[in-house]
């Protein structure tokens, strides 16, 4: 399957998973994808992230927590038609600080928080609570 937006498609299987109260979910491998997945596990919304090869194609699996109301959204912002760029002064918040959001900077992958700390702007990639 050729999938244009991989993030939008990683975020969509593991909302499906977590609807139909799967324990985990497993997809296409790709470094973007194994980033945001890891940011998840960090925060406690994935419980686990495993990179798999079999027959020379890599594979992602991730392990959804326990509790299937960690996940309550997951919502891309930026999509590829267009484009959301943030400064590290306007990162916006979840809920008050109780979701995440992920930004792609020129740091690497990461939390808003982790950004505003250490004064990076990027492309806003997603919303978690």
């Amino acid at each position: 399957m050729f999938f244009n937006d991989s993030i939008a498609d990683l975020l969509t299987r593991i909302r499906n998973a977590a609807t139909a109260r799967k324990s985990g979910v497993v997809m296409p491998y790709s470094k973007m994808k194994e980033q945001v997945a890891r940011i998840l596990q960090a925060n406690g919304f994935l419980a686990d992230v495993t990179v798999t090869e079999t027959g020379g194609f890599k594979s992602l699996e991730l392990t959804l927590s326990d509790d299937p109301e960690v996940i309550t959204s997951l919502i891309r912002v930026s999509k590829p038609g267009r484009r959301v760029y943030v400064s590290s002064k306007d990162i916006p918040t979840v809920l008050g600080g109780r979701g995440i959001v992920i930004l792609s900077t020129s740091g690497g992958v990461m939390t808003g928080r982790d950004a505003k700390k250490q004064g990076l702007g990027g492309e806003l990639i997603c919303k978690v609570w």
